[in-house]
């Protein structure tokens, strides 16, 4: 009797398992199907417009080609040896590694100072947030184009020095190889420093006030907190804008090309990776070395981005998790 009765037990309990393991598989396949769909699109479109185009170009590094017709006539390194035994390119490599360092020595101050004006409770501090973040709205071709107008040797920039008896001041701006790195500098700032404003903002936004009061309270000064609070819970933001700041710099092209074109930029000291690649590729019919170049280009921006992230935002990756790798969850 008793043996009858813990079997009986023992089947009506197994019994809800079995049929909740269906249940959970289907659950489970359902969920997987649901992030397939959602998720499917964006990596089609991710394999077709960044890994595709990188494969082709990696491809075509290895052919003289000039753009018509399939490649033929392969040629293995050559391209590759090329690039890195031509003196432009060198330089263009240099010229990008001063914008990096100069980028963020330059914008970095000053935009934690704007940040730190702007989270004040100033009059008009709205209408200051706007005209700081509009330079960043406008695009590219409208701001090459003014400021290459505003800089020619009788541009208004040497016009309104020479108004006020600072003729000594007038330069060549553009031309000059002494100041023209410099020019595109000030020009970069110009133009960037509202979006590094915003993400220092919004940093700071997420500052908890009891902070700052508690500071205030045990009688430290203003600079005190913001030495002591502001920048050492900004320094996630700082790493994220100097991340974005780093690869920006490391393509840009678009602002050289317009202002110095495609042929003063090397003699002015102002070249770019970038604007070599659209030179000795596009503008000379010979597309594999373009290719070529940008293969080079997407592995250096590759390899810093990596390294950046692996020992500067590997901390602020591991503290967005929410629970660690391998850990169970119970």
């Amino acid at each position: 009797m008793t043996e009858t009765t813990t079997t009986a037990r023992v089947g009506a309990s197994t019994a809800p398992a079995r049929a909740g393991r269906p249940r959970r598989a289907r659950a489970d396949w359902l969920k997987r199907a649901e992030i397939m769909l959602l998720a499917g699109p964006a990596i089609v479109m991710f394999v077709g417009f960044v890994i595709f185009p990188v494969v082709m170009a990696a491809y075509y590094g290895f052919f003289r080609w000039r753009g018509f017709g399939p490649p033929t006539e392969f040629i293995g390194l050559q391209n590759y040896v090329t690039i890195f035994t031509d003196g432009l390119f060198l330089s263009a490599v240099q010229h990008n590694g001063f914008i990096v360092i100069a980028s963020l020595i330059m914008q970095g101050p000053i935009a934690i100072g704007f940040a730190l004006l702007l989270n004040q409770q100033v009059r008009g501090r709205s209408l200051i947030r706007v005209l700081i973040f509009v330079p960043y709205v406008i695009a590219e071709v409208i701001v090459g184009t003014g400021w290459s107008l505003m800089l020619q040797s009788t541009g208004a920039i040497n016009d309104f020095l020479g108004k006020i008896g600072l003729d000594a001041l007038q330069q060549d701006w553009i031309a000059n190889p002494k100041i023209a790195i410099w020019t595109l500098m000030v020009i970069i700032s110009w133009k960037y420093i509202g979006f590094a404003v915003i993400l220092m903002l919004a940093g700071m936004q997420g500052i908890p006030d009891e902070l700052y009061e508690a500071a205030a309270v045990d009688g430290a000064s203003y600079w005190q907190i913001q030495r002591a609070i502001t920048l050492p819970l900004l320094g996630p933001t700082i790493r994220i804008w100097a991340f974005l700041s780093i690869i920006g710099s490391l393509q840009l092209f678009d602002l050289v090309y317009i202002i110095w074109g495609q042929y003063v930029a090397d003699t002015a000291g102002t070249s770019t990776m970038a604007t070599y690649m659209v030179r000795e590729g596009r503008l000379a019919g010979n597309y594999g070395y373009g290719n070529a170049v940008a293969v080079v280009i997407f592995l250096i921006s590759l390899v810093i981005a990596l390294t950046y992230q692996r020992f500067v935002l590997r901390r602020d990756t591991e503290g967005a998790l929410t629970e660690k790798p391998g850990k169970d969850k119970n």
